[in-house]
C-alpha cells in the first residue's frame, strides 16, 4: 500500500487519538463519574477503537481489567467505574496497535472485507479505519462538550500526530 496514504491516515488517526487522550487527561475528578458518565463515554470510545482494529473479530477479547455487564457491549456498562489511568493505559496500547497496523498495512488487508460479530457491518478494512477515526473524534467531541459545560475549558485542536 502506498506510503503517502498510510502516513496521511496515521497522522490524522493519531491526532484523533491524541485529542481523546487530552480530553481524558483534562477531566477533573469532579466530572469523571457524574451522571453524564465522562468515564463511560471514554471507555466506550476506547473499546470500539480497539475492536475496530481487530482483523479477526471472532478472536477479539476485551483486555483485562475491562468488562461489560454481560458478554456484549449492549448488555450495559461495566459494573465498576474505570480509573483515568486504566483508560489512559488502554488508550496508549490501542494507539500503538493502530500505528503499527497502519504502518504495516498491505493492499490485501486494506481491501479485505471486515465484518463485525453481529454481521451488520461490512466494510473494506481501509474504510473501517476511517470509520473508526470518525468514531473516536465523535466521542472526543462529546467529552470536550462535557468539559466546556463543567469547567469552561477543553483541550486544543491537534492538526496532526507527530509520530
Amino acid at each position: 500500500m502506498d506510503k503517502i496514504l498510510k502516513d496521511a491516515l496515521w497522522h490524522q488517526f493519531g491526532a484523533s487519538i491524541d485529542m481523546l487522550e487530552n480530553a481524558i487527561t483534562m477531566c477533573p475528578e469532579s466530572l469523571w463519574a457524574t451522571k453524564a458518565k465522562f468515564w463511560y463515554i471514554a471507555f466506550d470510545c476506547l473499546y470500539y477503537l480497539d475492536y475496530y482494529l481487530t482483523t479477526n473479530v471472532e478472536n477479539y477479547v476485551l483486555p483485562a481489567p475491562f468488562a461489560f455487564a454481560g458478554p456484549d457491549p449492549t448488555d450495559g456498562p461495566p459494573e465498576r467505574i474505570y480509573s483515568r489511568q486504566e483508560l489512559l493505559d488502554y488508550l496508549h496500547s490501542s494507539r500503538t496497535r493502530c500505528h503499527d497496523l497502519i504502518k504495516a498495512m498491505t493492499s490485501e488487508l486494506a481491501t479485505s472485507t471486515w465484518t463485525n460479530r453481529s454481521k451488520t457491518m461490512h466494510f473494506p478494512f481501509f474504510e473501517l479505519l476511517i470509520y473508526n477515526m470518525r468514531h473516536v473524534q465523535h466521542h472526543t467531541g462529546q467529552l470536550n462538550l462535557l468539559l466546556r459545560q463543567g469547567i469552561d475549558d477543553a483541550p486544543d485542536w491537534i492538526t496532526r500526530s507527530g509520530q
